[in-house]
């Protein structure tokens, strides 16, 4: 990889533009079902679609079809820079052709067009998906699940914790002052400081080397969004430094969720995809709440459960065993070690931490559609938790917010009602008559107190006692989304 000083981002960067070399264009130019097809690695459709010899065609058959071009093409689609290209390890020349040996992609984000450059993708077409040990992963569900989840809003410094390719970092640099990216792997920080400057980041991205939280000792940052190597195994064998940490079961997130606090401004956030282990007879949200530190908000969703079996195929799979000599021998070993530390399931989701001054709690699980982004959500459940509910309080009901009702057709009354938002978590929440009377009268003329004394008068309900008796569940409303402060 070029050094910081090259002139090679720029030149790269010049060519994919005149090229047209976006992710909207690469889009057309597939259509639906190639596209499609090179989303579940197959190319066949795309190569199809890929005949013209243009610039567009010959860089997406090159990098993201993986397949070889003719030399005439390639020098078309990169002027000047073929041989260049191959001396830094993009490209590889033979004669009369030209095949990628680094994945360049472009990557729609934040009203950007941006290309991501990492190791090639595996297993296209069928063919064997092994990687070596410092693989650096591109553009992948989990940085995408990640980048939706982040808080998007102005910020002085962010971290990256595990940058990989640097594809976080490239989305902190758009609403922060500067940004730290870390990882262990030497040859993602090379391809993390690549993609900044391609990119031509709008924020400085100051790349360094180190475990954890070790390259910013005593430092605090406003926001820390990290994708770390979260696979839950034994950490014997082989490792992949993209998704395993070397620490055995859920260590690595429990560090990061015990540590990040320290490492945070007051109000700030840490963000973190992450695996962790449901342990047989603990329920999970007890056993990760107990990780959070005094003084931190945490907010944790899990959305999806896997039995250990399911897992450990899950994974497998993904460092190319399948079908291996040895893939019966690991998936035997890998599920005896889950046996041992009484493993009953494995929970994926998100995991908010801000740091607040409180403890207020959350642990939801939640494997119901949402609206992505997720992030507005998350900054909004923050702003219900510190919001201060009392009688006093004005309220009005969120515009997304829906009632539906159940019951025998013609009946007086419905047996149940339930508030469902249409947005967000698009959380659901079942309620009573007191409830949904107080969530539709709230439009912030009124305040809760005389609210819920109307409502009283209507049930014939002493007004004090529906006052104590509701109060909490006003506060929930606000918390879980339902109800915003007036104003």
């Amino acid at each position: 990889m070029p050094g910081p000083s090259s002139d090679l981002p720029a030149r790269l960067r010049a060519a994919l533009v005149a090229a047209d070399f976006t992710y909207d264009a690469v889009a057309e130019l597939l259509g639906p079902v190639a596209h499609a097809a090179l989303g579940r690695n197959e190319t066949t459709p795309g190569l199809r679609r890929t005949t013209d010899g243009g610039p567009l065609a010959t860089l997406t058959r090159l990098f993201l079809l993986q397949a070889p071009v003719d030399l005439p093409a390639a020098e078309r689609a990169l002027p000047g820079l073929v041989d260049r290209l191959a001396v830094e390890g993009f490209l590889e020349r033979s004669v009369g052709q030209v095949a990628a040996r680094l994945d360049v992609r472009p990557y729609a984000a934040d009203d950007q067009h941006l290309w991501v450059v990492s190791d090639l993708t595996p297993g296209l077409d069928g063919s064997g998906n092994r990687v070596g040990q410092d693989h650096v992963l591109g553009i992948s569900a989990a940085s995408t699940s990640l980048a939706q989840l982040t808080v998007r809003e102005p910020v002085g410094r962010s971290l990256d914790l595990g940058t990989g390719c640097g594809v976080q970092a490239l989305h902190l640099a758009t609403h922060s002052d500067a940004v730290v990216a870390t990882d262990v792997n030497r040859r993602a920080l090379r391809l993390a400081r690549f993609n900044a400057e391609i990119n031509e980041a709008p924020a400085p991205v100051d790349v360094r080397e180190g475990s954890f939280f070790d390259p910013v000792a005593g430092e605090r940052f406003d926001l820390i969004s990290t994708n770390p190597p979260f696979v839950i195994s034994p950490a014997t064998g082989s490792r992949l430094v993209y998704r395993d940490s070397g620490l055995p079961g859920d260590r690595v997130v429990e560090h990061i969720v015990r540590a990040a606090p320290d490492h945070l401004t007051d109000g700030g956030w840490c963000q973190v995809l992450a695996n962790w282990v449901i342990a047989d007879g603990v329920p999970w949200a007890d056993r990760l709440a107990g990780w959070v530190p005094e003084g931190t908000d945490a907010f944790v969703v899990q959305r999806e459960v896997l039995d250990p079996a399911a897992y450990v195929e899950l994974w497998l799979k993904d460092e190319g065993r399948h079908g291996g000599p040895d893939y019966a021998a690991r998936y035997d070993t890998w599920l005896s070690w889950f046996d041992d530390q009484g493993v009953e399931a494995v929970g994926f989701g998100w995991i908010n931490l801000r740091r607040s001054g409180g403890s207020r709690r959350e642990l939801l699980e939640w494997p119901y559609d949402v609206e992505q982004p997720i992030a507005p959500a998350i900054r909004d459940w923050a702003r219900g938790t510190d919001a201060q509910v009392g009688l006093d309080s004005r309220l009005v009901r969120r515009p997304d917010v829906r009632q539906e009702t159940l019951g025998e057709p013609g009946a007086e009354d419905p047996e149940t009602v339930v508030l469902r938002q249409q947005r967000g978590l698009r959380r659901a929440r079942q309620v009573d008559t007191v409830e949904a009377a107080l969530v539709g009268a709230c439009d912030g003329e009124l305040s809760v107190g005389r609210i819920l004394d109307a409502v009283a008068q209507l049930l014939g309900a002493d007004p004090g006692a529906t006052r104590a008796a509701y109060l909490p569940a006003v506060t929930e409303l606000v918390a879980e989304g339902f109800l915003d402060p007036a104003g």
